[in-house]
């Protein structure tokens, strides 16, 4: 499975150059008006995996290969949709076309304006409190229109019917409130009957805190500052600088971390966005690692072995036997598939297994 992430916040917070520093290149027009976006851009980055190539060395040495055999790393997808304005879901700007695009992302990322810049023309942005506010508020006004198009069930009603009525009802109440659909509570049974509804705010959100330069060594601070005046969690929020993330991305790996190291933080935004999405989306990876390819796999949190093997191919889902597992240091430290065999580190795991967070495994697979 990919991971996508759709950008939103107001026109000129800085979604573009974000964008642009996370592909590496300049797919999105950033440009110094609002609406420069007008297609949601869409880019595939590879999540950063330093695991990879360790397995890659391994593997090689233990088959006398001549070069690393290639590496696949897990993706994020990140959509940049263009700003909102305040209005959006009454079609204001041209928000019911972006509305539109934020459904499909399985999380949001809501940039913030946190910079001085005052070159920057400002298209609604007053403060990265009410920016926040801003973009929730059309998010949640798009979603009561949902509801409100919800008809009543009449006559003889199924259970599953009346699950998701009830569902609407709470929903409406608790939206019209200022609540995100996230934060009101439905019984499971609810939840399972209302996911056709496909709710803006219902998704997991991220908020990246678009700050100065120099308030990068400070960024736990800023995070938690902002988390408490919004009422997220300082685990949703980011504080990146989106020039700066542009330039890292023309470095090589040693001059970004010397950059990095000079500015005072340890990971790029780009990382810190990933760990975080992965983490609020309950996610995690496994490693494959053989002669063709060294890959990671992403996955939900509590996948079984035979749904895990179902990502790599479809059919070996029914036709899963058992998975040969162990872990990234021990594949690494005795020399691969025939060392952690020899030293008994090898776990062999039935249908019943939950994978786990960096879990080297070679399924086997009946005909």
């Amino acid at each position: 499975m990919s991971l996508s992430v759709g950008i939103v916040g107001l026109p000129n917070v800085g979604k573009s150059t974000l964008f642009n520093a996370l592909l590496k290149r300049q797919q999105a027009y950033a440009a110094n008006f609002p609406f420069a976006t007008i297609e949601p851009n869409v880019g595939v980055v590879p999540v950063p995996d330093y695991r990879l190539e360790k397995l890659a060395t391994v593997v090689a040495s233990a088959h006398g290969m001549a070069s690393l055999p290639p590496l696949v790393f897990a993706t994020v997808e990140f959509v940049d949709i263009a700003g909102l304005i305040a209005g959006a879901h009454k079609g204001e700007g041209l928000g019911n076309k972006f509305l539109g695009h934020i459904r499909e992302v399985d999380a949001i990322l809501h940039v913030v304006r946190s910079f001085a810049n005052e070159n920057i023309i400002r298209e609604g942005s007053t403060s990265p409190a009410s920016d926040f506010a801003v973009v929730e508020t059309e998010l949640g006004m798009a979603d009561l229109e949902t509801l409100e198009k919800q008809p009543e069930p009449k006559g003889v009603v199924s259970k599953e019917g009346a699950l998701r009525w009830s569902a609407v009802l709470k929903l409406r109440q608790g939206i019209g409130a200022g609540r995100p659909a996230r934060e009101v509570e439905l019984t499971p049974e609810e939840a399972l009957a209302s996911r056709d509804l496909f709710l803006l705010t219902s998704k997991p959100t991220l908020v990246a805190l678009n700050v100065d330069e120099a308030q990068l060594k400070d960024s736990g601070a800023a995070e938690s500052a902002f988390a408490s005046l919004v009422g997220v969690l300082p685990s949703q929020v980011i504080a990146i600088n989106a020039l700066v993330e542009e330039e890292l991305a023309s470095f090589s790996p040693e001059e970004a971390q010397g950059y990095l190291a000079s500015l005072g933080v340890a990971d790029s935004g780009l990382q810190r966005i990933i760990t975080k999405a992965f983490a609020t989306l309950g996610l995690i990876t496994f490693l494959t690692a053989g002669e063709k390819e060294v890959r990671a796999w992403t996955i939900k949190q509590g996948t079984s072995a035979p749904l895990a093997a179902g990502v790599i191919h479809t059919d070996f889902i029914s036709k899963f036997i058992k998975a040969d597992v162990c872990t990234f240091a021990d594949f690494v430290s005795l020399g691969g598939w025939k060392g952690v065999r020899e030293a008994g580190k090898v776990r062999q795991e039935g249908r019943d297994y939950l994978m786990r967070e960096g879990d080297v495994v070679e399924f086997k697979i009946g005909s």
